[in-house]
């Protein structure tokens, strides 16, 4: 069964060390399971026993911080153009769940929530909030976030990430968030190349938080005297690697983890997190081991 000691904090999360089992996270609240970033899919993520929810935040016209992932509205909504083009007033009005109505025949009437709506609602609950929105002014947007996230005292139960890093780098030193994608790529890529070596000092005490996918197809670019060479290869997580990252007490969160037997190898590396698509076939997968035994 997924683990439910240490719920009610990312601190307690990020501090778990060598756990049998990882932590599992809710990908947009379990994207396979219900309309994303939506109440309905947080509350059925929590249902089935998602240790922390992973949400998607954009900005609207009016500054207001709203869960949504796609550049247009069009992608899963009943609107079109984008997040930032709208007033809150105006995207409350859309039906968010229409593609998932479509792809499952499913008749979900779902509103876009805001942030703060989620974390009023949901008063306990860890999130990682993603920062998505494209054409935010960085600062702005740390702004917005840092004063919401103050105001509902979920400074300890939250942690951001981006692919953009200038939205990490925005956010004030006191709010956590994960290592950028880029230096935890290049990381990854120098342990695994160097069969190995760990260029992190292990007399350094810190606490930082890596995500990445547990396998990711990359294109290797090595520079020489009369140009440059390039191979793509496939970096894979192993013991090396995981060691390496979670010296000094830092942690590690495998994305796209999404079959029993990619769960299994995540389970044997002790990544502290999986970020999963559906609850739902992974609760079923525990009941299978637990029948098999």
């Amino acid at each position: 069964m997924i683990k439910k000691a240490c719920l009610y904090g990312l601190v307690c999360f990020f501090s778990a060390v060598a756990l049998a089992d990882p932590f599992v996270v809710a990908h947009r609240g379990g994207t396979a399971d219900a309309p994303e970033n939506t109440v309905s899919a947080i509350q059925k993520a929590l249902t089935n026993h998602a240790n922390i929810v992973w949400v998607t935040v954009q900005m609207s016209k009016d500054g207001m911080v709203v869960l949504y992932r796609p550049s247009n509205l069009s992608s899963l909504s009943n609107g079109d153009g984008l997040v930032s083009a709208y007033d809150y007033a105006e995207l409350e009005k859309l039906n968010v769940a229409r593609d998932f109505n479509q792809k499952h025949h499913s008749h979900f009437d779902e509103k876009m929530p805001t942030l703060q709506q989620v974390l009023e609602r949901f008063p306990h609950t860890p999130f990682v909030i993603d920062i998505k929105s494209p054409d935010a002014d960085p600062q702005y947007m740390a702004k917005q976030l840092t004063d919401l996230v103050m105001a509902q005292h979920a400074e300890k139960r939250v942690v951001f990430y981006s692919t953009n890093t200038a939205f990490l780098t925005a956010l004030p030193k006191h709010l956590n968030r994960f290592e950028s994608r880029d230096d935890t790529r290049t990381l990854l890529t120098h342990i695994l190349l160097s069969g190995g070596q760990c260029p992190i000092d292990k007399k350094l005490n810190q606490r930082k938080w890596y995500g990445f996918e547990l396998r990711r197809k990359v294109e290797v670019v090595e520079k020489f005297t009369l140009g440059e060479g390039r191979t793509a290869t496939e970096l894979v997580w192993n013991k090396a690697a995981m060691d390496c990252f979670r010296t000094g007490g830092s942690s590690v969160v495998l994305f796209a983890i999404n079959s029993p037997a990619d769960y299994q190898v995540a389970k044997k590396l002790h990544a502290d997190a999986v970020m999963v698509d559906s609850l739902v076939d992974l609760n079923q997968t525990f009941k299978h081991e637990e029948n098999m035994r």
